[in-house]
């Protein structure tokens, strides 16, 4: 489909309607030992906002990065996803300066690179040689496998600005 088909439909979608905004606010995080993975999102430098108990089968944890709007949760009771099932992205001004703090915080973090974010087949070594934003990245998993990229973004994309 174009991209014209495709605004057109959205277009016919909101005829008439008001613009309601939309966050993303929170992401379950799949996980099989709720302390091992409080323990990691707390070295990694995450916020803990909060962690509610009730009774013996629920508990939730929320923890935000740093700088950021949407958080995560993870828990007991939480989600039926398999554990290590999650992939995330993070978004950093300076990648080599972020991948710095996360080894420098104990997080076992893959070298930096450019090239396919999803592949590793298709990993280059180092940042992007022109350092175009949207194009370095690391990564690295939770002690269930749980998978983040970390990209570099110095310019947002149009219309992907954030706010002042």
């Amino acid at each position: 489909m174009s991209q014209t088909a495709s605004s057109n439909k959205q277009q016919k979608y909101d005829a008439g309607l008001a613009r309601v905004d939309m966050k993303l606010e929170v992401s379950i995080v799949p996980v099989s030992d709720v302390d091992r993975a409080k323990e990691f999102y707390t070295k990694l430098g995450w916020r803990l906002d909060d962690d509610i108990v009730n009774g013996n089968d629920f508990r939730v944890v929320q923890f935000t990065p740093p700088g950021s709007a949407s958080s995560i949760s993870f828990g007991k009771g939480v989600t039926d996803a398999k554990p290590g099932s999650f992939r995330g992205g993070l978004i950093v001004s300076d990648i080599e300066a972020a991948h710095k703090v996360i080894v420098a915080r104990g997080i076992n973090a893959s070298e930096v690179f450019h090239g396919s974010p999803f592949s590793p087949a298709g990993r280059i070594s180092g940042p992007d040689p022109e350092r175009q934003s949207y194009r370095s990245y690391a990564a690295f998993e939770d002690p269930d496998g749980n998978a983040w990229i970390v990209q570099e973004v110095t310019r947002r994309a149009p219309g992907r600005e954030l706010p002042k």
